[in-house]
């Protein structure tokens, strides 16, 4: 998300890296643009993927680019792993104790844009947006809010493009980095002039061994702030207090954020439920720290549409809504959109993490009728059973659809909420084609219905 107007003139020497070497272990998405944007500024680098050791043409056949195994990594300036790749738990890949044996830095491509960014004398600023649940609405709200304002702003990282792909941007440009515990992970002088931790619920505890190992390895958003910068703790909850008191020592300006209520629909109408109160808010502390009047951050907010995916409106007839929040492949995304509505018919299921929808009980009187879905339905039910939940077993995303479509003309017109609390991979490659089937059905539905 950029203004192309004020972007599209500036770019980096394609000589700022000459003489770099640099290791590319992962060649997915965010690995093959990292090889892109390395030789583009002039480094050398050595590539593999134990999958997939292959990349396009013409990029496999660069002059600079070596695809061969990582057997030794002297005299290399970094290794750069791939966000799914571990260097530590559960098992670090040999690739990672080879460079940690041999003293070569392990870095994201976080890390590597600040390098950039610094050594090519750019004074842009970054913001770092991290937490459990809704880092991407607050990454493009913010962006929106920017560049509304006529800001020169990206995002990218965990959300979008990868962060070293990320045009190049001048002094009063602004990079708002979307990043995930891995990518935290891998920094070493990256600094942020504001950075958010939204919330913290278990997630990736195979990757950090425990909640505590988790926080701090997000944790780390806030690393080498100074007085001058912002802190922004999304909640004031029992992980908060020890790294409030710890910011407060190291001088950082800390805001701790208790929010109780959503934002009016007049000042957020894509932006429904609590927890988008939250993101908002978040975005609201960062913009004026970087300098914007309300009238600017109030006419972004109002004008921001939302995200894929999150609590989506795709489409509406009869008085009945279809509400697309694939995203929420957890129990815990799955409970703001739950809150946001005070009755709706809930289509859930797939592969459902640890606990199930157990942790949902508090919410289950906004469900009028649930419709279960996937490999986990089963285990679902057995939940709602309990709690007295009015649901049926409907199998595959089409069938719930149709019969939350049926019940909503026939019964009761309420929203039909999908939120699944599970990942999509039984039925699936992802969530955006779970959301993207849903919105299909939805809009097949409805066009249906006479005018």
């Amino acid at each position: 998300m950029t203004t192309a107007s004020s972007l599209s003139s500036l770019t980096w020497p394609a000589t700022l890296l000459a003489g770099r070497r640099y290791a590319v272990c992962g060649l997915g998405r965010n690995g093959a643009a990292v090889v892109q944007a390395l030789l583009n500024l002039g480094a050398t680098v050595q590539a593999w993927d134990d999958n997939k050791p292959e990349l396009p043409e013409p990029l496999s056949t660069h002059p600079r680019l070596t695809l061969a195994p990582l057997v030794d990594l002297s005299g290399m300036d970094a290794l750069i792993l791939s966000p799914g790749i571990p260097h530590h738990l559960p098992k670090p890949h040999p690739t990672a104790l080879l460079a940690q044996e041999q003293h070569v830095p392990i870095l994201s491509d976080a890390e590597l844009l600040w390098q950039v960014v610094r050594k090519a004398g750019s004074k842009a600023r970054f913001v770092s947006i991290t937490g459990t649940n809704g880092k991407s609405t607050t990454t493009a709200l913010l962006t929106h809010i920017l560049t509304q304002a006529g800001i020169p702003a990206c995002c990218g990282g965990n959300f979008g493009t990868a962060s070293l792909a990320l045009p190049a941007l001048g002094d009063d440009g602004v990079y708002i980095v979307e990043m995930s515990s891995y990518m935290l992970e891998r920094l070493k002088d990256y600094h942020a002039c504001a950075a958010a931790l939204l919330n913290l619920t278990p997630d990736h505890l195979d990757r950090h061994g425990s909640m505590q190992g988790y926080l701090d390895a997000k944790a780390h958003v806030f690393d080498n702030m100074t007085q001058d910068d912002l802190a922004i703790l999304g909640e004031d909850a029992s992980w908060t207090k020890a790294l409030r008191q710890r910011l407060t020592e190291q001088g950082v300006t800390v805001r701790t954020l208790a929010i109780t209520q959503a934002v009016p629909e007049t000042e957020a109408p894509f932006l429904p439920g609590q927890h988008n109160a939250q993101n908002i808010e978040t975005c609201r502390a960062i913009a004026r720290h970087l300098g914007l009047t309300e009238d600017q951050i109030a006419a972004g907010i109002r004008s921001f549409t939302g995200l894929d995916h999150r609590l989506q409106l795709v489409a509406q007839a009869d008085g009945i809504s279809f509400i697309n929040d694939s995203k929420a492949t957890n129990a815990e995304a799955s409970f703001h959109a739950l809150r946001a509505f005070p009755k709706s018919l809930w289509i859930a299921g797939g592969t459902a993490k640890e606990g199930g929808i157990a942790s949902l009980a508090p919410l289950f009187s906004h469900v009028r009728r649930a419709f279960l879905i996937g490999r986990d339905a089963p285990l679902l039910a057995e939940t709602l059973a309990a709690h007295d939940v009015s649901f049926e077993m409907s199998e595959t995303l089409e069938q719930a659809t149709q019969a939350a479509w049926d019940f909503a003309r026939t019964q009761e017109a309420l929203p039909i909420l999908l939120s699944p609390a599970c990942a999509s991979f039984d039925q699936f490659r992802n969530f955006e084609e779970r959301g993207t089937a849903f919105a299909t059905l939805a809009r097949r539905l409805c066009a249906e219905v006479p005018c």
